[in-house]
């Protein structure tokens, strides 16, 4: 069995970054919350190690979260990132105490002393760029534990006991503000817990068809197909692992972006020669979408509509034992609270929310351990063509989204199909594509007065969005070049009627959304 480690998650909101970090050093790991872990959780999963994520809470006040005992009676080596390093002095005899001196941001490290942890990154006597993010501090250390690290708010921002392979830090390496974190990271995974880092995609690839045919057997499976990454990557995993006993189900909405439809039908019946329904709904919904202008209304409309046609042609078909999905590990995580309660945000957009209830199916969700980066890695594994893989994110209610504040009508889809296909040209010939996150045209619900020849105009505003992210919770705007975006703006103006004015969108996130609506 590949090596494991375990994540034990206090509400940080970069714990997924270390699970990342993890991952990308070869090494599977999963995050749990820490009132969900006991001796019996930790036996079943079967870790080499343990790392205890960072946190809002403060060890000092009443009832603070900390680890079970299980994980210092477990014999496993176990890490410490900032509240997990003072959750772990606190419990095991040290001192942690409320700090006027604050660190917040980047800071310096001076690294005092040799540590596995450090070992061919960084040199004792040396000073280390790293990012802090504490009030508490440590103030004494657990017997067993020597000082490695020290900074100008933490005197124990990095500690070390050898002999029971715990070690902690104050600052977070996870993150890339600290430059060599995930190399020190990988230390522990690979030098400390002795983790072999043969965690690949291939080797997830042969595990995940064994699964699938385990749980399948010689059932029948639908997929809802909507032609981006997730949903494709996981059709023709399935497909590899059962075959013909895959459908997939692509309900066609006609707010795609142009020439999609026609590439996801292509695709998936002659390159991988699944058996795919394509139903072209899109007069239905432009029918039932008419006169609506609120983005709530839109989305429950589309999503609605998308389960009724799903329903209709599984029906067709016969039906089916198991639905497939591509629910992703940021989904999973999100949909459990770390304290235990509701998570405050449940994912709700799959493609196919819903549809297991009303058609009594069980779910198959190939890709619900993986990262989006991992899903994409998975499919170039497969053989998916990259400008499938690469393909920036897309929301499920499409280009409905993407004319805000107004009614959908095809004039209006038509109109920004063409400026959004000429700005994703642009981008491309420019090679900037995989630069960006995501990018795309708005529709505005204004029109401007414009000068077309020696004519006045009275046409529609189109604003420009393309953001930098790494997990799309927080974006910033892509800083092109006043060239690119004249020539840009020149070719739509030009090249799209109905559209005479061009901007650029340079909200960040927060405060604004990546999305307009």
């Amino acid at each position: 069995m590949t090596d494991r480690l375990l994540i034990i998650d206090f509400g940080s909101q970069v714990t997924q970054l270390i699970a990342r970090r993890v991952r990308e050093s070869g090494v599977y790991c999963e995050i749990h919350p820490f009132n969900r872990v006991d001796a019996e959780s930790i036996r079943k999963f079967a870790p080499k190690a343990i790392i205890l994520s960072g946190g809002p809470a403060s060890v000092t006040a009443a009832g603070a979260p900390l680890p079970p005992a299980a994980v210092y009676e477990s014999g496993l080596p176990v890490f410490g990132i900032c509240y997990g390093e003072q959750a772990m002095c606190a419990q095991l005899g040290g001192t942690v105490e409320g700090s006027d001196h604050r660190e917040f941001g980047r800071a310096e490290l001076e690294v005092t002393d040799d540590c596995v942890l450090f070992e061919g990154i960084w040199p004792r006597g040396t000073r280390q760029q790293v990012w802090m993010s504490h009030g508490d501090r440590v103030t004494s250390l657990p017997p067993g534990f020597r000082p490695v690290g020290v900074s100008v708010g933490a005197p124990f921002a990095a500690i070390a006991d050898d002999k029971r392979r715990y070690y902690g830090v104050q600052f977070h390496p996870e993150v890339v503000h600290t430059p060599e974190g995930a190399r020190l990271l990988q230390n522990f995974t690979r030098h400390v817990a002795g983790c072999s880092g043969d965690w690949t995609m291939a080797a997830f690839r042969a595990q995940a068809i064994a699964r699938i045919r385990d749980q399948v057997g010689k059932g029948r499976v639908v997929c809802g197909l909507s032609g981006g990454v997730d949903s494709s990557v996981a059709a023709v995993l399935i497909h590899e692992a059962v075959g013909d006993q895959l459908t997939c189900i692509f309900v066609d909405h006609g707010l795609m972006r142009q020439n999609e439809a026609e590439q996801v039908v292509t695709m998936f019946r002659e390159r991988f020669n699944i058996a795919l329904v394509h139903r072209d709904a899109s007069e239905l919904f432009l029918r039932k979408l008419a006169g609506q202008t609120d983005p709530e209304s839109k989305r429950k409309i589309i999503g609605g509509l998308f389960i009724d046609v799903f329903d209709e042609e599984a029906t067709r078909l016969g039906g089916a034992d198991f639905l497939a999905q591509g629910t992703l590990y940021p989904d999973v995580i999100e949909s459990v609270a770390f304290d235990g309660g509701p998570s405050v945000t449940i994912k709700s957009h799959h493609n196919v929310g819903g549809l297991p209830e009303r058609m009594n199916m069980k779910l198959v969700e190939p890709l619900r351990e993986l990262f989006k980066d991992e899903v994409r890695a998975l499919g170039r594994e497969l053989g998916l063509p990259e400008e499938m893989v690469g393909r920036h994110p897309f929301p499920g209610p499409g280009l409905a989204i993407r004319i805000p504040g107004q009614e959908i009508t095809q004039e209006k889809l038509e109109i920004l199909r063409k400026a959004d296909h000429i700005y994703l040209q642009e981008i491309r010939r420019a090679g900037l594509y995989g630069e960006i996150w995501q990018a795309f045209a708005v529709l505005l619900p204004v029109r401007t007065v414009g000068v077309m020849g020696d004519s006045r105009s009275y046409d529609y505003a189109c604003a420009l969005r393309a953001v930098t992210s790494t997990d799309g919770m927080t974006a910033e705007s892509y800083p092109f070049s006043h060239e690119f975006l004249a020539r840009t703006a020149t070719r739509i103006i030009n090249e799209v009627p109905g559209i005479n004015r061009v901007t650029y969108d340079v909200t960040s996130k927060p405060p604004g959304t990546i999305e307009w609506e």
